[in-house]
């Protein structure tokens, strides 16, 4: 062979090798992320719908180079652990974690050993997932949700002003209602509201719940609680019918039948979920990533329960809202 030639297949060869290589690195390798949710609810599958959409935009596109493993405690907590145990067997690249008890659930059985990143999590802190919302050691990372409950009460007066009385429902075992219910509490007595407090404790207590309220309260609070939010549609109508004014702390309510809430999309959260997740995948340690909330609080107005009780719309509220 002439020293042309073996010149021609070197060069070749280096091109070759430099094509493939260039092909390697401009599409993802493939990844393995395992996500669970505590319950399924329109919320938490919004922001399970708002991940996969921001992944496929990042290039993980699951069946081609994204692999994902999916799980549902279904309000269990003894379902959650065995998921938990589960998601550590498989040990997949990221382990994201939608609810409070799932990620609590998580982080006790995988012990910094796989990166979580949680989402629609109200306090990460007093829920014990992270030490510090900037600087953490912790393997964990994510989207907290804390709702802005002065201005949603703010909010409320605004749409009933002749509120006296709040209505309040929470499971007294849901970490999200709790960490809410302080703030919620000195909100009402700022605001001159006067707090009524029902505290189902499982679903089948849901129905009761609400009627203890009629005719006792003039509006009604769903703060984020999973039980009580994955029976809203029960909730909204049987407060619909009594003609109570219901208001949510989280926008997927709304869809399922509650009056109003001015808060966050959990399909933004989703997708905000999804850009951490994201950069987990491409070699960012999940300790050296803050915890982050949304962006962008909008107005969310379920149109069917705001013609059912005759509110009149602020103009201004109008232009802004969301309608369902």
């Amino acid at each position: 062979m002439s020293n042309a030639n073996s010149l021609k297949n070197i060069i070749f060869s280096l091109l070759l090798t430099l094509a493939l290589s260039n092909s390697t690195f401009s599409q993802p390798l493939q990844k393995h992320i395992a996500i669970t949710q505590f319950v399924e609810h329109v919320a938490t599958d919004a922001v399970r719908k708002g991940l996969l959409e921001e992944l496929e935009k990042k290039g993980y596109q699951e069946g081609k180079n994204l692999t994902v493993y999916y799980d549902n405690a279904q309000g269990s907590a003894v379902l959650a652990g065995q998921i938990a145990r589960k998601f550590l067997g498989l040990n997949p690249d990221v382990i994201v974690t939608i609810t409070t008890p799932s990620t609590q659930a998580m982080v006790k059985a995988v012990k910094n050993s796989i990166p979580i990143v949680f989402s629609a999590v109200t306090d990460p802190l007093g829920a014990g997932l992270v030490s510090s919302l900037k600087d953490h050691p912790e393997n964990v990372t994510g989207v907290m949700d804390a709702p802005p409950v002065k201005q949603q009460i703010e909010f409320l007066k605004t749409l009933v002003p002749t509120a006296k009385k709040l209505g309040v429902i929470y499971n007294p075992g849901d970490n999200g209602s709790i960490a809410s219910l302080k703030k919620i509490r000195e909100e009402a007595t700022a605001q001159n509201l006067i707090l009524v407090e029902a505290t189902p404790i499982k679903s089948s207590d849901i129905q009761a719940s609400v009627l203890q309220l009629v005719r006792k309260v003039d509006a009604i609070y769903i703060p984020l609680d999973n039980m009580v939010v994955s029976a809203m549609k029960t909730v909204s109508s049987l407060a619909l019918k009594n003609n109570l004014p219901l208001f949510s702390a989280d926008s997927g309510s709304v869809e399922s039948g509650a009056l109003a809430c001015l808060g966050y999309s959990y399909h933004q959260t989703g997708l905000k979920t999804g850009e951490i997740v994201a950069k987990v995948l491409q070699g960012e340690k999940s300790s050296e990533i803050e915890v982050e909330s949304p962006d962008k609080i909008g107005i969310f107005i379920n149109r069917n329960a705001l013609e059912t009780l005759k509110i009149s719309l602020p103009e201004t509220i109008r232009n802004q809202a969301h309608f369902y």
